[in-house]
């Protein structure tokens, strides 16, 4: 882990510079760095829970401060506790958090270490929301409400835009929180409107083209994303698209899009999948699309039938990308079906792989975004360790893969509090120009 780190992102302990501290220089015990890092091991861990740094990160009897200490080019003496950590983002704040996952993001693609999954020359950026934190009485004023018919529960939702990499790949590359902090406070009850994913993305789409002004991006998202807005955003901020057609959503255009399939025969490209199914492709030129505001919109259509066994399945997307019987596969699988890992290598480990996305770090708001941007920095140092080389390595020494050595994400993050606590790293493993040495490539397999 420690050599990955070094290896891709050996100016991380230098960004951590620029990050404000409102301390009081005279009574700071813990450096910056340190506590960085220390707010890092929550999740690289996957601790669970704050009061779980006092316990699993006890530094008595263990080499845990030792090991920290190397990583953050500090020399502390004594550990902090959990309440530390909690006092010290309150000084931060969560924006300096957010850019330093942009800075690890954009080294990557100077990289090119992300290339192997582009496009067309695209960047896939998958868009979804998932639930954040929820509470049974409200929170705090800028609280989501879902009312049920005994009882109503508050929450907090957040959108992300995830870059779907080689490897199965999802990291986060900006987030919008959807909350009612936007809305008129003196409208109470049924006068007041929510807050919703598409007024997110609005906003999340200046801050993600600001972040990475110079990449070919193309937007991933399922049917809800299919409508005017999406289009213009697309439009106005440079980026291609690939998104799910459903009949529920455009009905008139999936009817026509059906009438023109029959009309289109030569459009169609048949592939033999290993399980001995089949999939068939097929697509259109041109649709025309108007939206609710009287915006006309032109783009392809193509559709994937897949059969295994008797069950048949459908898939559909549109785009403005080529399709042709060349491209069909890379933008059904690269683009429209790859936008699945963002559920499951994203939301689905950060829920239940140990990660501990839904639970409730902080009740201050500020201070719960902070800890999500510090859970997102950690999911994808952990992500480049798994599908990275200098595992494959390791596993390969043992004549297993990684995913039979150790089984899960939350398996590995448990071998890496192990080794923290009971075994001083030596030093070499944290010389920065030793990493860049190193040949680590990201398995696209």
């Amino acid at each position: 882990m420690v050599q990955t780190i070094r290896h891709f992102w050996p100016e991380f302990n230098a960004w951590l510079g620029p990050i404000p501290d409102p301390r009081s220089p005279r009574f700071i015990t813990y450096h910056k760095r340190f506590m960085v890092w220390w707010g890092l091991s929550l999740y690289l861990f996957q601790l669970g829970s704050r009061r779980q740094l006092d316990f699993d990160l006890d530094a008595r009897g263990t080499c845990v401060l030792d090991n920290l200490n190397r990583l953050a080019q500090t020399e502390q003496k004594t550990r902090p506790v959990h309440d530390t950590l909690e006092y010290f983002l309150g000084g931060t704040g969560a924006a300096p958090y957010a850019r330093l996952r942009t800075q690890m993001l954009q080294r990557l693609f100077r990289m090119k270490a992300l290339d192997a999954n582009r496009l067309q020359g695209h960047f896939v950026v998958g868009l979804d929301a998932t639930g954040h934190v929820s509470f049974r009485r409200r929170h705090c004023p800028h609280c989501l409400e879902a009312r049920h018919e005994k009882y109503s529960v508050y929450y907090h939702q957040v959108l992300e835009a995830k870059l779907l990499g080689p490897a199965s790949l999802a990291l986060s590359m900006a987030s919008e929180f959807i909350d009612n902090s936007d809305t008129d406070p003196t409208r109470t009850g049924e006068d007041r409107k929510q807050d919703c994913e598409l007024q997110a993305l609005s906003r999340l789409m200046p801050k993600l083209r600001c972040d990475f002004p110079q990449l070919s991006l193309c937007l991933a998202g399922d049917g809800l994303y299919a409508c005017g807005r999406t289009l213009q955003l697309a439009k106005d901020h440079d980026c291609a698209y690939v998104l799910t057609f459903k009949p529920g959503r455009l009905p008139a255009l999936w009817k026509e899009f059906q009438t023109l399939l029959v009309l289109c025969p030569e459009n169609t490209r048949a592939c033999s999948l290993p399980n001995g199914g089949c999939q068939v492709y097929r697509w259109v030129h041109d649709l025309s699309y108007q939206d609710g505001e009287g915006r006309t919109w032109t783009f392809h259509a193509l559709q994937c039938q897949e059969t295994v066994g008797e069950k048949t399945t459908t898939f559909a997307w549109i785009t403005p990308l080529k399709v042709d019987a060349r491209t069909v596969v890379d933008l059904a699988t690269k683009g429209g079906r790859q936008r699945w890992h963002m559920e499951n290598q994203g939301f689905n480990q950060q829920k239940n792989g140990g990660f501990n996305l839904e639970h409730v770090f902080s009740t201050d708001p500020e201070l719960l975004k902070a800890y999500y941007y510090l859970l997102q920095i950690a999911h994808m140092m952990l992500q480049v360790l798994q599908v990275g080389s200098l595992l494959r390595q390791l596993a390969a020494d043992c004549q297993r893969t990684p995913a039979q050595l150790f089984g899960s994400l939350k398996n590995l993050a448990r071998r890496l509090l192990e080794c923290f606590r009971y075994f001083t790293l030596a030093e070499h493993f944290f010389d920065v120009q030793q990493a860049a040495r190193l040949r680590i490539s990201l398995d696209s397999s």
